[in-house]
């Protein structure tokens, strides 16, 4: 009998979510600037972490669970676009414009050396 996806992706975001929160603090804390520090590194670390699961041959229900579930709960957009904006709000032109920049160059960056990385295995 298999597991419905949506339960597994309920069951990575579970983990997920909770993992984001904790790593976004801890990060965050180490840096007295508002730059969005620890958003960026859970974004990043995801993207990695998807690219590798996208390049390994996994079954859908690993990917409901890690792709899905696990990857979309620890990464956000939404965190990302709030964040960028409100630098530009507090006047914080430069730092909105890098967050942007870097969170698109190293998420993809990122993705493109996990799928590398599974390729070599």
């Amino acid at each position: 009998m298999s597991v419905p996806a949506a339960l597994l992706v309920a069951a990575g975001a579970a983990v997920g979510a909770p993992l984001r929160y904790l790593a976004d603090r801890a990060v965050q804390a180490r840096h007295a600037t508002p730059f969005p520090w620890g958003t960026l590194a859970v974004n990043v670390t995801g993207s990695a972490i998807l690219g590798f699961l996208t390049a390994l041959p996994a079954g859908p229900g690993a990917m409901a669970l890690l792709g899905t579930g696990f990857c979309g709960a620890l990464t956000t957009y939404s965190t990302f676009g709030y964040e960028t904006l409100r630098l530009f709000e507090e006047r914080a032109r430069a730092q909105a414009v890098a967050n942007a920049a870097v969170s698109v160059t190293a998420g993809l960056g990122a993705a493109w050396l996990g799928m590398v990385s599974a390729g070599a295995l």
